[in-house]
């Protein structure tokens, strides 16, 4: 028994996405604990789709657009070369990171967690 039916008016029946919003849809999925079951149900489609298109995202085949470009995204961090030792001395800010007119440096020693909450105080700082 259905307890509820959609009907998609249109030639094909099927929902048709530009790519600027499948580019929002898989840029959501990326943001920390998002679940991409719950945001497949909330936008109507399939957690398939949702992989295929942060796929593409991470490949380039599709574009954020400007408008999502302050949202949070992360990127994938690549290491040229082999470990190499640090001087103590310089171990102290290893990392910077800009968020706007913000800047954030970080120690060897700063963890994920620490580095998500400062990134999102510094954006929620310039909201």
């Amino acid at each position: 028994m259905v307890s509820r039916l959609d009907v998609i008016e249109g030639p094909s029946g099927r929902r048709q996405r530009t790519e600027a919003e499948r580019a929002r849809i898989a840029a959501e999925s990326l943001i920390s604990g998002m679940r991409v079951a719950e945001l497949a149900r909330r936008h109507g489609t399939t957690r398939w789709q949702i992989y295929n298109w942060r796929k593409k995202l991470r490949t380039g085949q599709l574009v954020v657009p400007e408008s999502m470009a302050g949202l949070p995204m992360f990127a994938e961090l690549v290491v040229e070369g082999g470990a190499a030792v640090v001087p103590q001395a310089e171990a102290a800010s290893e990392l910077e990171i800009v968020v706007g007119d913000v800047v954030i440096r970080a120690g060897a020693d700063a963890n994920e967690g620490q580095l998500t909450r400062a990134i999102r105080a510094a954006r929620a700082a310039m909201s």
